[in-house]
């Protein structure tokens, strides 16, 4: 004979089991759930009349969940004897009820207030992972899945992730709930961010600044051959060469001639708003970045800050003559065309978009390829120059 103490127990265990309680709260779970009490025996009958007369006592207190009775007949007894065969839990609020445990009542009144609230996809994460919200407020929760919600590749562009103003959070929201947030959206995304970091998936600088690889081009620009700046910096400072080639990945440097007067700077990714330098208005810059969608977002947001720039080694013909380099892109950056882009840009955006491997790394080109393109555009810089002058 099971008292009710100890099936209360089995019932604690089956809430801690993530699959039933997914199972039992998100699913059509064929209630109702019946737990077998055990009959007493004739030895029990005959025996411990008090015990069972006490078990028997503790059944009938279970008013709130059915308890099914069954008449059994013993020789030793004069008549039928009514006894407890059966616990029948008809829905959840009686699981949870029977489980006579304060802190799984708890859980179950948090997720009856925050599930409605949330987007179903999040629901199963939230279920089934109790320690992502244990320490933490509903309200916190709903606004971490509201902030799932709004948070799209890149969108941060260059800006530090304290600097998101979405969902009504405050500057060190994501920094509290990063765990959280990171699988609500891989969630998403289909699991984007098991291979990225946070910060490279929203376009959000790792720091609270992020540090560009400058590279001078030509021998007397800078004392060295190369340095870090950050980006602040770089937003404010003037440059002592009036020709500068933008990279988007710094394993690109071994890939660029020498140019007179010619400064590349590397490793901006999504962070474009320092080209904003008003000492740049009067600079010749170039623009060279992947071709693949997120390649041509940021060139769209580089045009955005700087209108007369140069794209180079953009274009689909150079994509179609590279085209055996090309892989999947793993997550594309929007099926809208970034406005910025010209009219061939458009197209190759859109293009890149349909094929299966649609994207062509830098590090992949021609290094003559590279160097022709540089000088011919550094070349053709001069020559209006000279008709200018």
């Amino acid at each position: 004979m099971k008292a009710p103490a100890e099936l209360s127990a089995k019932l604690q265990r089956q809430w801690c089991n993530a699959d039933l309680r997914e199972s039992r709260l998100l699913h059509d779970f064929d209630w109702p759930i019946r737990l077998p009490i055990g009959k007493p025996t004739a030895t029990d009958i005959k025996n411990s009349s008090a015990q069972l007369r006490q078990h028997i006592q503790d059944w009938r207190k279970q008013k709130t969940m059915v308890v099914e009775w069954q008449p059994v007949k013993y020789q030793s007894a004069s008549s039928a004897v009514d006894v407890p065969a059966c616990w029948c839990i008809r829905s959840v609020e009686e699981w949870v009820a029977a489980c006579k445990d304060k802190e799984i009542s708890r859980e179950y009144d948090f997720l009856c207030e925050i599930l409605p609230q949330v987007e179903k996809p999040f629901h199963s994460l939230l279920v089934r992972h109790r320690k992502l919200w244990h320490s933490k407020s509903s309200q916190q929760i709903v606004q971490c899945c509201q902030l799932a919600m709004q948070l799209q590749p890149g969108c941060a562009q260059g800006r530090p992730l304290r600097a998101l103003s979405l969902a009504n959070i405050d500057s060190k929201f994501i920094e509290k709930h990063r765990s959280l947030l990171i699988k609500l959206l891989n969630i998403r995304f289909n699991n984007a961010l098991d291979k990225t970091l946070l910060e490279t998936f929203l376009g959000a600088v790792h720091d609270n600044d992020h540090w560009l690889l400058v590279i001078p081009l030509a021998q007397g620009l800078l004392p060295f051959k190369q340095l870090r700046i950050k980006a602040s910096e770089l937003a404010t400072t003037p440059l002592p060469a009036s020709h500068i080639v933008v990279v988007e990945n710094e394993q690109c440097q071994y890939q660029l001639p020498e140019l007179a007067d010619t400064i590349a700077i590397l490793g901006s990714g999504l962070n474009l708003n320092w080209l904003n330098n008003l000492n740049f208005n009067t600079s010749k810059i170039a623009y060279w970045g992947d071709m693949d969608t997120w390649g041509l977002k940021m060139l769209a947001m580089a045009t955005k800050q700087q209108p007369a720039i140069t794209p180079i080694l953009m274009d689909s013909e150079t994509f179609n003559k590279n085209q055996q380099h090309a892989v999947a892109e793993p997550q594309h950056a929007g099926n809208e065309v970034p406005p910025g882009l010209n009219h061939n840009q458009a197209e190759l955006y859109q293009k890149l978009i349909q094929l299966p491997k649609g994207r062509l790394e830098q590090e992949f080109l021609d290094k003559n390829d590279v160097y022709n393109v540089l000088v011919n555009w550094h070349k053709a810089i001069a020559i209006q120059s000279s008709k200018l002058g």
